[in-house]
């Protein structure tokens, strides 16, 4: 970001759906129990949407008291990325619903379809348009309705995924401070093993693809295990190395929460203790793209985050892809 403006997150804002789904409840579901569900993820709960909720209505929630808590006005907005694999609809874009109910009549909109890593896509295009001067505010937000596209007779995903949104604006702050480094990769080759196969133009929605199941999440969990330890690993070492840093000066890890065993082996690899780890994933399971902003909105609104604190965020998903970001943290406006 060397001769640019310095850019950082100037607030968080995040929503839950009330409906909680506990590992007790899909006990009655499917052929499963909470030790196994503890015992090989971590998870506990999760939060489900109603039938009448859509991803724009969360990403809404979240995207008011983001702007609330920066107080700035949705007509300030320049730019408004979601990111998302469960728009409410392929088109238009879930970010352009949002920015009409807002009322951000000057701002662009756009969705990013990167999976589990679309929150850390979001931010780091936010970032360069803020950057070279092109726009001033930024509201990237991460939001699933992951439910609805469960199959909760499949006992391998069901007990895994949640529904949520966080939403971040993101403006110019003191020099030094923001983002100082971000990675972002990709590995197509691995697009089959975590996946909605049906939906699209390869597979249209049928009466035949609606009854073989291919509208809901399909993975092999086994070999996304593997690729999410080795990617959150690597992507946090490079950013460190692109800021100049050593992992004893990371302050806070923000990492996706997907699955408890894959972030103690980020834990361990660079030697951190509890209090520098942000973890939520037993209340909330895995949001994909929600989950790293949701993270972070309770991180700050627990004091955990503070000015000059060097936070990591990182994260892998779907396609497949995996990003990293580091900020030197600050939250006032330069």
């Amino acid at each position: 970001m060397k001769g640019l403006r310095s850019v950082g997150i100037l607030a968080t804002g995040s929503y839950v759906p009330e409906k909680v789904l506990t590992n007790f409840d899909l006990e009655q579901m499917v052929e499963t129990s909470d030790e196994w569900i503890v015992t090989r993820t971590g998870i506990r709960e999760r939060r489900i949407s109603s039938a009448e909720q859509a991803s724009s209505d969360l990403a809404y929630e979240a995207a008011k008291k983001a702007l609330q808590k920066a107080n700035i006005s949705a007509e300030e907005l320049d730019m408004i990325i979601v990111a998302t694999v469960t728009p409410d609809t392929m088109f238009p874009s879930t970010a352009c619903l949002l920015q009409e109910r807002l009322g951000a009549k000057k701002a662009s909109a756009l969705d990013v379809s990167a999976a589990c890593t679309g929150f850390l896509y979001g931010i780091t295009t936010a970032a360069q348009f803020i950057a070279n001067g092109m726009y001033k505010y930024v509201l990237v937000i991460g939001v699933e309705t992951l439910s609805k596209i469960t199959n909760y007779q499949d006992r391998n995903t069901c007990v895994l995924f949640g529904d949520g949104a966080g939403a971040a604006v993101l403006g110019p702050v003191g020099e030094g401070y923001g983002f100082q480094a971000f990675d972002l990769g990709a590995d197509g080759s691995g697009g089959p093993l975590l996946s909605q196969p049906a939906g699209g133009s390869r597979i249209p929605a049928s009466a035949e693809s609606v009854q073989q199941n291919l509208h809901y999440i399909s993975m092999v969990g086994g070999e996304v295990f593997k690729f999410a330890v080795r990617v959150m690993n690597a992507a946090t070492e490079k950013v460190l190395q692109k800021a100049g840093l050593d992992k004893e000066q990371i302050d806070l890890l923000v990492p996706h929460q997907a699955n408890l065993r894959i972030i103690d082996s980020a834990v361990k690899r660079f030697g951190l203790s509890q209090d520098k780890v942000i973890v939520n994933l037993d209340r909330y399971g895995n949001m994909s793209s929600a989950s790293i902003p949701v993270a972070l909105d309770e991180a700050i609104e627990a004091g955990r985050v503070k000015e000059g604190d060097n936070v990591v965020l990182v994260g892998f998903g779907g396609g497949l892809t995996w990003g990293a970001a580091l900020l030197k943290w600050s939250s006032k406006q330069a």
